[in-house]
Parts: C-alpha cells; sequence; structure tokens
C-alpha cells in the first residue's frame, strides 16, 4: 500500500510504500531516496533523541515522527513489515493513526508460521523524569495481556468552563457539549478492536500559547487544523471529551513498540513524553537481555555449538562463539561468548592484566554475521569471507569473567555481497560496534 503526504514538522512532502515481510523481519523502515538505500530497524537501538516526535537512526539515514505509524502496527498485531520512504518524516495524515490503521486493514493481514515474542513482566519497574513518571507492573494473570492506565493535565485552569463540540470514533459530532476536562485519566486494555475505535482515532495536540514557540524552534511547519488538535483555541471540536489523554496512550504504544516484544504487564503513566517512554523500554530491553542470557527466557529459536559448526568452518582456538539464543529470520541474530582466563590470547594480551582484543570482539561479530548469511538457502555451500571493517569503535573493555553477548543486524544481502551492523556488549554496557562488508564465495 502507499500513501502521500506532508511531515508534520518538516513540512516536506513524503511519499511511503508498505510492503508484507517475512517471519522474524520485524518492522524496518528503508530511506529509498539515499545512495545503497539504507535500512532502520524499528528498534530501541537505533533511538535518535528528538522533540517531541520519535526518531530513529542508523548512520546517517533517519526517520522521524513514526510513533503514529508504529502505534497502528503494536494496536493491530503487524510485526512484520517494510516501509520504504524517499524523506524523513512520515506524513501527517489527519494527526491521528487512524487512517494508518485502515491502510493496513484494507491491504490484509496474515498470520505467519511463526511464533510472535511476548516478554511477560515478572518485577516492577520504576521511571521519573521531573514530574512525569512510569510505573510498569507484572500482571496477577498473563492471560490479561497489557494494560496502560494514563493521567495527564492539559492547559490552564481558565479553560474549564470552555465548551466545544465532542465527536466519536467515525468523526460523527456527539449530542453532548462538554466543558473540556483538563486533567484526564484513560485505562485501556490492549485490544485490536478496540485500538481501531477508542485509541487510534485520537489527534495530535498542542496548547494554544506554545504555537509560536514550536515555530520558532523549526517545528511544526506541515502542522494545520486538520491534523493538529489546538487546545484552548475558540470552537475546537472534539473527537472525544478525553482526546488528548488518548493521544497520549497512542504516542505512548508507538514508542513501546520499539521493545521489539509484545509486553504483559500493567503500566501507569503520568504526564509522560517520548523521552520517559523510550527510558522504560530500555529498561525493558535490558531486562529481556539479561534473561536471554542467563537462559531464563525461552526462545523458539537458537543454536547450540554443534548446529553453528555445522554452519562454520572455524575451530578452537578461533570459534568465538559458544550459543546462539536468538535468530530473526535472516535480519537479526544475537549470540553468547563466555570469556575464560583460560582462552589462550591472555597469555600475551596481557599477563599482568589480561584483556580481551578488540580485534576478536570484531572476529566474533564476523563469525555470528557469518551464521545469520548462511542460513539463507541460497547461501548453502558458500562462505562469507569478511570484505572490509568500517565505523568500528571499542568502548569498554572485555575481561576473564565476563560474558560477551554479540548482537548483528543484517543492512542488505545482495547474492554476492552482504552488509551487517553489529556490536558487542558485556553486562548491557557496550565495549564495541562496527559495520562489516561481506563477499559470499563458494565453499
Amino acid at each position: 500500500m502507499e500513501f502521500t503526504g506532508r511531515g508534520l514538522h518538516s513540512g516536506v512532502e513524503v511519499k511511503v510504500r508498505l510492503k508484507p515481510a517475512p517471519a522474524g523481519h520485524g518492522v524496518v523502515f528503508t530511506r529509498t531516496d539515499l545512495p545503497d538505500e539504507p535500512s532502520i530497524p524499528a528498534t530501541i537501538e537505533y533511538l535518535s533523541p528528538a522533540s517531541r516526535r520519535t526518531s530513529l537512526r542508523n548512520g546517517k539515514a533517519e526517520v522521524e515522527t513514526i510513533e503514529h505509524l508504529l502505534a497502528a502496527c503494536l494496536g493491530l498485531g503487524v510485526d512484520n513489515l517494510e516501509i520504504e520512504l524517499d524523506g524523513t518524516e512520515i506524513p501527517a495524515s489527519d494527526g491521528s493513526a487512524l487512517p494508518l490503521a485502515q491502510l493496513l486493514e484494507s491491504a490484509g493481514i496474515v498470520e505467519q508460521k511463526a511464533t510472535r515474542k511476548v516478554y511477560v513482566l515478572d518485577e516492577p519497574i520504576y521511571v521519573r523524569e521531573g514530574d512525569a513518571s512510569l510505573v510498569a507492573l507484572p500482571c496477577e494473570d498473563p492471560a490479561e495481556g497489557l494494560t496502560i492506565q494514563y493521567h495527564a493535565e492539559f492547559g490552564r485552569p481558565s479553560m474549564n468552563g470552555q465548551s466545544g463540540a465532542a465527536h466519536g470514533s467515525a468523526g460523527m459530532p456527539l449530542s453532548i457539549t462538554q466543558a473540556f476536562p483538563r486533567s484526564q485519566t484513560y485505562r485501556y486494555p490492549l485490544d485490536r478492536q478496540t485500538f481501531r475505535e477508542v485509541i487510534a482515532p485520537a489527534r495530535t495536540f498542542c496548547m494554544a500559547e506554545e504555537v509560536e514557540k514550536l515555530q520558532a524552534a523549526g517545528l511544526g511547519k506541515g502542522a494545520t487544523l486538520e491534523n493538529t488538535v489546538v487546545i484552548g483555541r475558540e470552537g475546537q471540536e472534539w473527537r472525544f471529551v478525553d482526546e488528548p489523554v488518548r493521544h497520549k496512550i497512542l504516542d505512548f504504544l508507538g514508542d513501546l513498540s520499539l521493545l521489539g516484544a509484545d509486553l504483559v504487564g500493567h503500566v501507569i503513566a503520568n504526564k509522560t513524553g517520548h523521552a520517559a517512554n523510550a527510558k522504560l523500554v530500555k529498561q525493558l530491553r535490558d531486562r529481556i537481555e539479561a534473561q536471554e542470557m542467563r537462559g531464563d527466557l525461552p526462545r523458539e529459536s537458537g543454536l547450540n555449538i554443534q548446529e553453528i559448526m555445522r554452519l562454520l568452518p572455524h575451530r578452537y582456538p578461533f570459534l568465538l562463539i559458544d550459543r546462539v539464543v536468538e535468530l530473526e529470520g535472516y535480519r537479526r541474530a544475537v549470540g553468547i561468548k563466555n570469556v575464560t582466563f583460560n582462552e589462550p590470547f591472555f597469555q600475551g594480551h596481557w599477563p599482568e592484566s589480561p584483556i580481551m582484543p578488540g580485534v576478536l570482539q570484531l572476529e566474533a561479530m564476523a563469525q555470528l554475521s557469518g551464521v545469520l548469511l548462511l542460513r539463507k538457502l541460497e547461501n548453502t555451500g558458500k562462505l562469507a569471507v569478511l570484505w572490509s571493517i568500517d565505523k568500528v569503535k571499542l568502548r569498554g573493555t572485555v575481561i576473564p569473567g565476563d560474558q560477551l553477548r554479540i548482537e548483528v543486524e543484517t543492512i542488505k544481502v545482495k547474492p554476492s555481497l552482504g552488509q551487517v551492523t553489529g556490536r558487542c556488549k558485556v553486562g548491557g554496557r557496550l565495549v564495541s560496534e562496527a559495520t562489516l562488508m561481506f563477499t559470499l564465495v563458494d565453499a
């Protein structure tokens, strides 16, 4: 499906194409207007700081104001999608996620032969940023899924008394007129049907006194009264009496989709924005990674050492992957290397202060990339030979006793070429990263 429109903040017209993707692919943005058409996976690792919007960056490629489209994906259960766009910002549409949800539904949503990734929260998480706070609590019954309870306050006390027409989810005026509630609370149990009816139609908003400040900051160049609700403006019409707080839930769902898994838990949010939402998602992601490292999180995918050796030609003392804990199709892989003092390289690097060489961390990334690339049927009988290494950063030391978490993601794959981005972590701390290019040759 395709749609065209202007970005809310840039005002630039952009064409977007939504394409089906195989199981395990995830939601991935592709900038078709840039050289080599770089891809940006919709995961928290690629989050880029931005004011009043959600932005992702991979190298020089960036996509912005993606939260409404991602919320539509999460709300409808779409977790594999290729999103091509010829500009930076997703079009604003009518300021809500409803047209995007309708577009996805009109294309047809297909169940694939793979298990959805689910994370059941087992202990509370708390985030605070100024007067904003987020609390994520475990559910008594995991069958409850995800519930979001959001509280927000809007406008000035003088607004209590303004009246406006309220609208229903179909956009038709309701037969009520009531004062705009400055304090709003809404509880929403995530459900595909109710998402389209009660959350997706809620539109972007801003305060009347913010308009000039936003424009002075270079934001809102594509904002109009057709795609932005202005709180405090005379005669403002609402789709819901509590439309702003519902839109805050919509934004939260868009940010939560960057977790890459369905969250099971109860979230209580108070006056949060994108920055606080991202902090919660990062903490959740750290919890998932810690459980993967411990082996506590059940996985439908993964490889033991015997399966790894069937794919790779490397052997002792140069096989630097002990286990693959996660495989997402041909897009992403996560492996671990248990670093012990018995590693032969510690005898010379260095006897008095043993540190794992950075080049061996790169080699571990390259080996896991080989596992990912060689799983493709058309690459059977081939080897992935390292062609070039770029954007290398060695950020921290790895010492005996550490468990190295290796993550690689495919940027592009052609019949004779593969490009992968990789990173290594220890206990959630980034220790190295690089972009690797491979040529695929006959074994």
